[in-house]
């Protein structure tokens, strides 16, 4: 795709691409929460105000994985407990629920000590933190399976993938706000560390400010039987008349694909994830991805990045900051050229597996490095790794930073995406908890075996996205199904680069050739009990990957 034509795309679904800006305003936020905290800990300021100098190494590594840590704890009740609220009420109203939450959560966090005994103002710090994280946890849960309910196929993976450049905007934004402080507030006032957690109050108020003027997700009003609302929020996103024969013909392959179906509970959807081998798959993938995103070991940079730099060699707090504040830039400019031009074009699977090779050759070298030189001097070598570290967030962007979040949110059977959601996004926040608390532990203990284990990690997740992960691309929701049925290695590997060498004569059944089958043989009920969706007979599989916006379907 030229690039007069991605403009003319984005001037096509401007509407969709707005909403999506909107949603991920809450990962601006997210993402802020993330990156703050990790500099916070280093500012002269807040070490004075909380006694930190006073306390031993091992102590000063427990308090840091602990302040870090208990916002993991609040996101993590918040993802779980986030999906029978969204299945009752909406994707809208709760999302807007987590804003108000994450807001004063943060306010909490802005003035904690203020008029109250200093030695209380730790336990207040943890509670605030706890609070907020709640937020951000609905919040992690909630608008991946909104943005991908919500846009056209044809750009969903672009999308769903600006949560993660969202994401990394608010850490970039964290990063030099933390920069700031340290450079022009003076380490004897706590204004210092008090301003970069009052600044993490506008992108809340900003995402509350926009999602309200955003419609609801068509699924869900489909699936609780308000057809018009659903028609129209097709309409919107498409650009389009309620009456177009395109979102009429999408709303009834909705309404097929929940047929009988409808409002399950959260505890219903968890025991239908069962159903069959198909559906448990595409169950466990979402938080499977997950689980993989956070062993990338990229959150231990994000929290600990100024500790990691000091220890390749960049001394002092403000240096540390800045080569932080330049590790955000990077990852933003990544993953924003990520989106614009290879998520949609060379597609999920390799993106997954062109980052984990690369990111896991990234953490070998800074594991090797930090054995062979384990002093913080500055060496030749030092530079390297210092750019090692930089490449590992382009890698980190390319596939396992924005990639986990359109696999997720795509993958989920309809009728069960809330509760699959609730659970992937649990199982990321159980994970970024884990990490978080043991990696100033592990940099503290075993320091070069933190950046192998990383790394071995990422050559794993390479593997498994190569050998067992078909390809999402182009493929409407209510098809996706057809992925997982039969053959899934076999489809897997032949999607893969190089692939077919290994296959030699075997292939998968083609996608198209399954629906005709399943529709001739009337089996549409069986299996996994997803109808195929509105194709026409006779179409290639290549057609039907490519069909755009109003020819059968609009998302």
């Amino acid at each position: 795709m030229t690039f007069a034509e991605q403009l003319q795309e984005i001037k096509h679904y401007r509407n969709a691409y707005f909403l999506a800006v909107s949603a991920a305003m809450g990962s601006v936020f997210y993402g802020y929460d993330i990156g703050i905290i990790g500099g916070v800990i280093t500012l002269p300021a807040f070490k004075t105000y909380f006694g930190i100098n006073e306390m031993s190494a091992s102590a000063k590594a427990a308090l840091s994985g602990n302040i870090v840590a208990i916002l993991q704890g609040g996101c993590f009740f918040g993802a779980l407990g986030t999906g029978y609220f969204s299945s009752r009420w909406g994707r809208k109203p709760c999302m807007i629920a987590a804003g108000v939450i994450y807001i004063i959560g943060s306010v909490i966090q802005a003035v904690v000590g203020l008029g109250t005994n200093r030695a209380n103002a730790l336990s207040v710090l943890y509670f605030a933190r706890f609070f907020a994280g709640l937020g951000v946890g609905m919040v992690s849960a909630l608008v991946p399976a909104y943005v991908s309910e919500s846009t056209p196929r044809a750009i969903r993976g672009r999308c769903t993938g600006m949560i993660q450049l969202a994401n990394n905007v608010g850490i970039m934004l964290s990063y030099w706000v933390n920069y700031s402080a340290s450079l022009n507030i003076p380490g004897t006032t706590d204004r210092q560390w008090r301003m970069p957690f009052a600044v993490q109050v506008f992108p809340g108020v900003l995402f509350c400010l926009l999602v309200p003027f955003q419609p609801e997700s068509p699924r869900f009003l489909v699936e609780h039987g308000q057809y018009e609302r659903a028609a129209r929020s097709l309409a919107f996103v498409a650009r389009t008349s309620p009456e177009d024969k395109a979102v009429l013909a999408t709303i009834e392959e909705i309404k097929a694909d929940f047929a009988g179906r409808s409002n399950l509970s959260v505890l219903q959807q968890i025991v239908h994830m069962f159903d069959s081998r198909a559906i448990a798959l595409r169950c466990f993938i979402p938080s499977l991805v997950m689980f993989f995103q956070q062993w990338t070991g990229t959150n231990a940079i994000n929290y600990f990045s100024p500790q990691i730099f000091a220890s390749l060699g960049i001394s002092g707090t403000t240096s540390g900051l800045l080569a932080t504040g330049v590790y955000g830039v990077v990852k933003v400019i990544s993953v924003a050229l990520v989106l614009a031009f290879a998520v949609e074009g060379i597609g999920r699977k390799k993106c997954l597996i062109i980052g984990g090779l690369g990111q896991g050759a990234m953490m070998l070298w800074l594991g090797g490095f930090t054995r062979l030189h384990p002093s913080s001097g500055i060496v030749p070598a030092s530079y390297v790794s210092i750019v090692a570290v930089y490449l590992y967030a382009v890698f980190y962007c390319v596939g396992w930073g924005p990639l986990p979040w359109v696999v997720a949110g795509e993958v989920a059977p309809n009728h069960l995406r809330t509760g699959a959601m609730s659970v992937a996004i649990g199982v990321n926040w159980l994970f970024s908890f884990t990490i978080s608390k043991l990696t100033p532990i592990m940099l503290n203990s075993i320091k070069y075996g933190t950046f192998l284990l990383f790394g071995f990690c990422c050559l794993t997740m390479a593997v498994w996205a190569y050998v067992c992960l078909p390809e999402t691309t182009g493929y409407a929701l209510e098809d996706i199904h057809l992925l997982f049925e039969d053959e899934v290695i076999l489809r897997a590997v032949g999607d893969a680069p190089g692939g077919r060498l290994f296959l030699g004569g075997r292939r998968a059944k083609p996608v198209g050739k399954q629906a005709r089958e399943r529709e001739v043989k009337g089996d549409l009920e069986e299996g996994e009990d997803e109808k195929s969706g509105s194709r026409v007979d006779g179409e290639s599989e290549k057609e039907t990957e490519k069909k755009g916006l109003g020819e059968v379907d609009v998302i």
